[in-house]
């Protein structure tokens, strides 16, 4: 087991996914065919053995605890330790640009100062990712930190960092700046990109929290680049696979890369495996005349229309003759007999009446609201 417990901000919100986050946190859209965006981080913190991990909710927290309940799936139902639901302040305001409010963290100093553990391993609830933090503690302790950062690094200098962090490096990975804009440096073809996790002494945390709460909404990222000539801040490279769900292209894209197999395996086929609520639906019933190529279809599905590079939720209908088409379906949907779906995100019961056509492009797919009737 280890020596630190985890705190994920699941009150992130988002202007930017027209609607999906509407009335949920971006970490409890559906994503992958049967799980929630939290899951991922929830499942790499249970995996690494962390067995206390508090969720900061916003204020439509209610899909979230539908999806978690006691935490039983996660293996987080338990006399020591578990689920803890944290009261957050700030919201999740549509367009803020704060990762760790410190003011979510002060209201909740019950949760952090009742475990005497070391570490609190942070993460962000919009993340993507199977990452097993053994490794990154040990590393944390080694180098006797008093934060360690976890980064990406990206290949090539072009790309958009737009509401993201970059991270200078110095001496045996000593963090040197950190800064939400990259300037071009002779001979320099990567960058450190910050990946939303971070591993901090959580006595260390508590000063930060009652130094700084007074303060207003500060982002703790914001504090630690102030203080970073007083403390000893590293960042270590993590290879694993880590998306962030800002925008609906992003959502869009990091669903549709689950149709490659390599994607898949870094994902859930490998020893560390992603949780999710257990739900008991019947297989799914292929028609004789169902047609579907690279695909993932959930349980509980009726198959009887044309499916290609599509990812198709719990419980949803497809009839004869019709055609779904690089589209993402919640669960419960209902496509009837020859309408058509292109380049389409379709949100939960969503019914599509016969010989309607739905079409989006690639870089704006069309998204459909929950419950509505075409």
């Amino acid at each position: 087991m280890s020596n630190a417990i985890g705190i994920i901000f699941a009150n992130s919100g988002s202007d930017n996914l027209q609607g999906l986050a509407a009335e949920r946190p971006v970490a409890a859209v559906p994503f992958g065919g049967r799980y929630r965006i939290l899951d991922f981080a929830l499942s790499s913190m249970v995996n690494s053995g962390i067995r206390t991990i508090g969720l900061v909710t916003p204020h439509q927290y209610r899909p979230l605890l539908d999806h978690l309940g006691a935490g039983k799936d996660w293996f987080l139902e338990r006399k020591d330790g578990g689920l803890f639901i944290l009261p957050g302040v700030m919201h999740g305001l549509a367009g803020s640009n704060h990762l760790f409010c410190i003011k979510d963290l002060e209201n909740n100093c019950e949760f952090l100062e009742k475990e005497y553990v070391k570490n609190v391993v942070i993460s962000s609830g919009d993340k993507i990712y199977n990452l097993n933090f053994k490794e990154t503690l040990e590393f944390h302790n080694e180098k006797q930190a008093d934060i360690t950062l976890l980064y990406k690094t990206n290949p090539y200098p072009g790309c958009c960092l737009k509401n993201k962090l970059v991270l200078r490096l110095g001496e045996e990975q000593r963090l040197a700046a950190i800064s939400d804009f990259y300037l071009p440096e002779e001979d320099d073809g990567e960058i450190p990109e910050f990946a939303g996790i971070l591993v901090i002494r959580r006595e260390l945390l508590l000063e930060m929290i009652q130094r700084y709460s007074s303060g207003g909404c500060i982002d703790l990222m914001a504090i630690i680049t102030m203080n970073l000539g007083s403390l000893k801040v590293f960042a270590k490279e993590t290879n694993s696979l880590i998306g962030t769900i800002c925008t609906i292209k992003d959502y869009f894209e990091r669903s549709m890369d689950l149709l490659q197999s390599s994607v898949r395996e870094q994902l859930w086929l490998g020893v560390d495996r992603t949780h999710t609520k257990i739900v008991d639906n019947p297989p799914t019933k292929y028609a004789e005349q169902a047609q579907v190529r690279n695909s993932l279809i959930a349980s509980g599905c009726i198959i009887a229309g044309e499916v290609i590079n599509s990812i198709v939720f719990r419980g949803v209908v497809l009839e004869e003759g019709c055609r779904v088409q690089n589209s993402i379906l919640m669960p419960q949907c209902h496509i009837h007999a020859n309408a058509q779906t292109n380049y389409a995100i379709l949100d939960k019961s969503v019914r599509v009446h016969r010989d309607n056509s739905l079409q989006g492009s690639k870089s704006h797919p069309l998204v459909v609201l929950k419950k509505t009737v075409i």
